[in-house]
């Protein structure tokens, strides 16, 4: 015999049930002055000023949920400037300014060909995390910021093998367009920085740093900051590049004059290439490369 009833029946409609059946306003209740609107579809009513608190857990919530409902559980994190080119943009870049005879375009077409290789570097190391995991029982995710540059490059690798990745982007006057490798459900979109850097470190077991300006620093620090007062735990940070790091920081400088101890020079390392990168998070987390590994994954160590 059929049951009349499921006892597991919602007893209130959904909203998206009320979203669809809701009556239209009659005319004089359809112009913008109104407050007909269901309060979740208004969106003028969303943007008000009191409702921050309420657009800040939406910004929480949102790709928590999204990333709980595609399996994401860790990441690694890439930051580093949107400035940098591809080699072969770079390259095109300095073949015009030669042909122009140009010595100031030249010049800085020589700066960004050598800083192209940080792209690559980027782009290579988000392959092989992407490929190496892909069997495990818990897959590593390269999340980026969502822009151009290294986090393209980021983004590209994943992509280059068939890989998934987020991209955390933010709205600004300039670069607001997502770089096109992001994998579109895990592709977002920010009104606050201080949330997306949240969610930057949520679920990453590693954060490496390419060369950046301000925004690459201040993520690079915050996290550093976190992880030395304990708020956040310890994980691998990777500074791509000792020499530019070393000459853009003066970390010793920072431990003669008492402004951090000796010891936090522990909390990063210095790595030039995507294979020591991918080594050191094999160090650290135990991680095996051998065929017959490959099942195994960081909920397994």
């Amino acid at each position: 015999m059929t049951p009349k009833t499921d006892l597991t029946a919602r007893n209130f409609p959904s909203a998206r049930q009320d979203v669809a059946v809701a009556a239209p306003p009659l005319t004089r209740y359809e112009g913008p002055e109104s407050s007909y609107r269901l309060a979740f579809t208004d969106t003028s009513f969303l943007l008000r000023e009191e409702m921050r608190p309420v657009r800040m857990q939406l910004e929480l919530l949102k790709p928590e949920l999204v990333q709980d409902e595609q399996g994401i559980e860790s990441t690694v994190v890439i930051f580093g400037s949107a400035r940098i080119l591809p080699a072969d943009a770079a390259q095109r870049l300095f073949d015009e300014a030669r042909a122009a005879n140009d010595a100031s375009a030249l010049a800085a077409a020589e700066r960004q060909l050598a800083m192209s290789r940080y792209y690559e570097e980027a782009r290579n190391f988000a392959a092989i995390v992407t490929e190496k995991s892909r069997q495990w029982h818990t897959p590593l995710y390269v999340v980026t910021g969502g822009g151009p540059g290294i986090m393209e490059a980021g983004n590209r690798g994943a992509f280059d093998v068939g890989g998934k990745s987020i991209g955390l982007n933010i709205v600004l006057q300039h670069e607001q367009a997502p770089n096109p490798y992001i994998t579109p459900e895990l592709c977002f979109q920010f009104h606050y920085f201080g949330l997306r850097k949240m969610h930057f470190l949520m679920r990453s077991v590693a954060l490496v740093a390419f060369p950046g300006g301000f925004g690459t620093l201040d993520e690079l620090f915050e996290a550093l900051t976190l992880i030395q007062t304990g708020k956040s735990r310890r994980r691998p940070v990777l500074l791509f590049g000792r020499e530019f790091w070393t000459r853009l920081i003066n970390f010793d400088l920072l431990v003669e004059t008492g402004m951090i101890s000796a010891a936090d020079l522990n909390l990063f390392r210095f790595v030039e290439t995507a294979e020591e990168a991918w080594g050191v998070l094999e160090a650290e987390y135990g991680f095996e490369l051998r065929d017959e590994d490959k099942a195994v994954g960081l909920a397994d160590f």
